[in-house]
């Protein structure tokens, strides 16, 4: 069991980590996405074909799981975008309101009604956004991106529940991640062209904190949440997560000294975002064991 949580902190760990390295990379977000996606979809790849786990996929299936993988494209993009518009602090508070959109998007897609108990968390969510907002205006784009990438992380979360009973994580991540990176390709021109740059290629630094990227915060990190889940609850794993934007605003802090950029309205928004989403996740727990 020691085992297993161990596993379960060091995947969460490494996940907050990739906002540093979202930020230490030079390249631009949709080029830094579209090489993430490239190393990882290759490396995932020999992994799950030795692994025996690589298995075709029905075409019905097939075209779901490439629409969530152009979502999985979007969200990084935006994300990461978001990191680069404002900073790693701002774009995890704010990227923490997933759990708020999940609240009401869940209900409509799978035509419930919406508790009252999650429209409190959400109206305390809702508040906390309200101050980072108003004290942290300089940053408004990127608060802006941060928040659509959680709308669209919400989305690839419930509808990646549609198919995770029927395919193996890796396979399913395999053709995700693949189908994210086709979308992507297709798409980065027309990103370019209003967005143009004037570096394409990373220097070596660059490639050295994408591999970290790719390898260890995305393959590696998948792997280990993946042997924690044989032993630990699914509940434990989702609450868990929610310490991600919490390690990666303590590296930021750390490494970036982002603190000295922010002032109370962030510290107190941040707080109460975090405490809903926390509070939501014990209320959804207690109604599961009823």
């Amino acid at each position: 069991m020691k085992k297993a949580y161990l596993q379960m902190h060091i995947a969460i760990f490494l996940w907050g980590f990739t906002g540093i390295l979202g930020r230490l990379i030079e390249l631009q977000e949709g080029l830094l996405v579209w090489y993430r996606m490239l190393i990882t979809t290759i490396v995932l790849f020999f992994l799950i074909y030795f692994n025996g786990e690589l298995k075709k996929i029905p075409w019905k299936d097939l075209k779901g799981i490439a629409f969530i993988g152009g979502i999985m494209a979007v969200h990084w993009v935006t994300f990461y975008g978001a990191i680069k518009y404002s900073n790693i602090s701002i774009a995890l508070s704010c990227f923490s309101s997933t759990a708020l959109f999940t609240a009401f998007i869940e209900p409509f897609m799978n035509k419930r009604r919406i508790s009252k108990a999650e429209i409190l968390f959400g109206v305390i969510t809702i508040i906390g956004i309200y101050l980072i907002f108003h004290f942290q205006k300089l940053y408004t784009t990127g608060i802006i991106l941060a928040l659509f990438s959680s709308f669209l992380c919400s989305i690839f979360t419930i509808k990646n529940k549609d198919f995770l009973g029927t395919h193996s994580p890796g396979n399913l991540m395999f053709y995700q991640l693949l189908s994210g990176f086709a979308v992507l390709t297709i798409l980065l021109p027309f990103y370019l062209w209003a967005l143009p740059v004037t570096k394409y290629l990373p220097n070596t630094s660059d490639v050295f904190y994408l591999l970290i990227f790719s390898l260890v915060c995305t393959v590696y990190a998948l792997r280990l949440s993946y042997k924690a889940l044989k032993v630990v609850t699914p509940f434990t794993m989702n609450l868990s997560v929610n310490l991600e934007p919490v390690y990666g605003i303590i590296l930021a802090f750390i490494v970036f000294k982002e603190q000295n950029d922010l002032n109370a309205g962030f510290f107190a928004g941040t707080s109460l975002i975090i405490f809903s989403v926390v509070v939501h996740s014990l209320y959804r727990f207690s109604l599961a064991r009823k």
